[in-house]
């Protein structure tokens, strides 16, 4: 982490699977079905967030399966490991915006990414979230 957050401006830019309604970020597995391993994920997110300046992306697109399945999901499937906890992101890009989660509510998140979501996926997560987070 030191070398990394030495370097002032750091960005790191990194790509997972799903995130869920309160940022966090499976870029390993979902459910049972592993695509990947961390790699170096976990050292540059918190290199770049203790870097003068520094700043950590998350992207990816906002769907899957030819569009049928949202990305960004009220919670994760059971058995995902969390690879980025929500505490830690900073930042999360698709095709429809960028939200910025660093050092914000739960309510706040949920709206960023609700915001940045498919369209056609929207209306049913604001539903989600509002039976999870708030009555």
């Amino acid at each position: 982490f030191r070398t990394i957050a030495a370097h002032d401006n750091m960005v790191a830019i990194n790509n997972a699977l799903a995130v869920d309604l309160m940022g966090q970020v499976a870029a390993e597995n979902l459910g049972t079905r592993v695509f990947s391993v961390a790699g170096g994920q976990i050292p540059f997110v918190m290199g770049a967030w203790l870097s003068k300046g520094g700043r950590a992306i998350t992207v990816l697109p906002s769907t899957a399966q030819g569009g049928a399945v949202s990305r960004i999901m009220p919670t994760l499937p059971p058995g995902t490991a969390v690879t980025i906890q929500r505490n830690c992101v900073d930042y999360v890009v698709t095709e429809y915006g960028i939200a910025h989660l660093r050092g914000k509510t739960a309510r706040q998140r949920t709206d960023a990414l609700i915001s940045i979501a498919h369209p056609d996926f929207r209306a049913e997560l604001r539903k989600e979230a509002q039976k999870l987070y708030w009555p």
